[in-house]
């Protein structure tokens, strides 16, 4: 049998990647550029190098390791990696798949509460108005995260100079957009 077809029918985080978003791990010969071209790489438990070599293991407590840390959810998906990868591997869609696989096995690091917190309401802004609303966006974010004071200084003078708006602006096609997140289950 061959590599890649024992591979795929594997349940590792690798065989996952390859059959769900088709990123290839054992591609990678570790050359470090993914990680030294990364802007948030010194803030990461696991930088993209060291991702890489965990998956390519295919250990079970490596794939735990990952679905753990705090790496996959400060991935900003600059696409810097991608840039500078010789084998141009799609580390940023690697980093999405393993956000939601994450999530779904429950097992997010405590420190990606905000992030998450922050995710929703962007979605949540969208989902009811067909676009991005700063102010609900921010209010929902607070409630969501309890960082109710954080920033509050700021909000008088955005409102007054015009950088948040009170009401939100709805679009025309926000029924296509509710059909969208339907389909989506977000």
């Amino acid at each position: 049998m061959a590599h890649s077809e024992h591979h795929k029918e594997r349940n590792s985080l690798a065989g996952l990647l390859e059959r769900n978003v088709e990123v290839h791990a054992q591609k990678c010969y570790q050359c470090g550029k993914c990680s030294a071209g990364c802007p948030v790489a010194e803030e990461m438990d696991l930088p993209p190098s060291m991702v890489m070599r965990l998956l390519q293991t295919e250990e079970a407590a490596n794939d735990e390791k990952i679905l753990r840390s705090h790496s996959i959810w400060l991935c900003v998906t600059c696409e810097m990696c991608l840039s500078r990868c010789p084998m141009e591997i799609d580390i940023p869609s690697m980093m999405d798949f393993l956000r939601q696989r994450s999530r779904s096995e429950k097992k997010v690091h405590k420190k990606a509460r905000n992030i998450i917190a922050f995710h929703k309401s962007f979605l949540n802004s969208i989902k009811w108005t067909g676009r991005l609303y700063e102010l609900g966006l921010i209010l929902d974010y607070k409630r969501q995260s309890l960082n109710l004071t954080q920033d509050i200084s700021l909000a008088p003078k955005m409102i007054s100079r015009g950088k948040l708006h009170l009401f939100p602006g709805i679009i025309k096609g926000k029924a296509q957009v509710a059909r969208i997140f339907k389909k989506t289950s977000i």
